[in-house]
């Protein structure tokens, strides 16, 4: 259970990102994807990610140190561990020159930053498949950045066509995978799948301890 996020530093590059020993997990997904949403309502905090109707406003790095209380293996310990708010990416209405910059901050911070744990890939439930979205899957697994998939707005569906898109999208990526990450469905409206989310970095918390 996250007891309290707090804010810390925004940077444009991995460079100038925290020097800490804890462990990250950072989110990112197209732009629009509900991020922001999301990180509030895993942080009881609806004011902790800046949310806009405006898709591109996340341009930096963000840093929040979160503290959680975890029950692994029956004894209860408080954790401390950073959760990063990355830049979407596929914003249509960005110049050339910023999507690229946004690009390589991204794949910078991917690819560099050695506290990184797991990055979430934040998919909106309602869509088909989408090619930046593969491709950029496809990218993570192809230069070994562990990750996980969480569905977003899963409240925008019934059940029935939630799952059924869910279990399409397994599907796809089964063409080019003989694994798959792991999959969460959420909803920040709800609270969908926060447990699972929030139980998931606790259980990765603990083997980096080990």
């Amino acid at each position: 259970m996250i007891k309290s996020a707090q804010y810390i530093i925004s940077n444009p590059d991995v460079a100038s990102c925290p020097q800490s020993t804890l462990p990250e997990y950072a989110f990112i997904g197209r732009s629009n994807v509900g991020k922001s949403s999301l990180i509030n309502m895993l942080c009881h905090n609806s004011k902790l990610a800046k949310t806009s109707q405006k898709p591109g406003k996340t341009l930096l790095i963000n840093h929040f140190l979160v503290e959680s209380v975890s029950n692994q293996q029956s004894a209860i310990s408080n954790q401390k561990w950073h959760l990063v708010d990355l830049p979407g990416y596929g914003y249509a209405q960005a110049g050339q020159k910023q999507r690229e910059a946004l690009k390589k901050m991204i794949e910078r911070y991917c690819l560099l930053r050695e506290q990184l744990v797991c990055l979430f890939v934040l998919i909106d439930c309602r869509h088909e498949p989408q090619k930046i979205d593969l491709e950029f899957i496809n990218w993570l697994g192809e230069n070994g950045v562990p990750f996980a998939i969480v569905f977003t707005k899963g409240d925008k569906l019934g059940k029935v066509r939630l799952k059924e898109n869910v279990e399409a999208y397994k599907t796809r990526l089964l063409e080019e995978w003989e694994e798959l990450p792991p999959v969460f469905v959420t909803s920040s409206e709800t609270g969908l799948g926060g447990e699972e989310l929030t139980n998931y970095i606790e259980q990765l918390n603990a083997e980096v301890k080990s």
